[in-house]
């Protein structure tokens, strides 16, 4: 099985894991559009990642997709003011 997911992780996993995926479904970036069955392909080597599903498929996904409400307050308001989608973060240089 290999999982698939927007979010960070921790701890210690088994089996292929990609992670950070960004931009994150919750602002309306392509892994909120994989239902149940989607194929997708996985090229290591190559740095991708490709979702098997045709175009017209996708963009009627998209029309439906309704995006989450950012939270106006508390930890929850803090964090989507604060935290950066992984493409956006800073690299480290050391």
């Amino acid at each position: 099985m290999v999982r698939v997911s927007d979010g960070r992780m921790s701890g210690t996993s088994y089996g292929t894991v990609v992670l950070h995926c960004s931009p994150e479904s919750a602002v309306g970036g392509p892994l909120g559009l994989v239902r149940d069955g989607d194929l997708i392909e996985i090229d290591v080597d190559e740095r991708r990642l490709d979702l098997l599903v045709p175009v017209d498929e996708l963009e009627r996904r998209r029309a439906e997709l309704v995006p989450a409400q950012r939270p106006q307050r508390g930890w929850a308001a803090l964090h989507a003011r604060s935290v950066l989608q992984a493409h956006e973060a800073p690299t480290s240089t050391s």
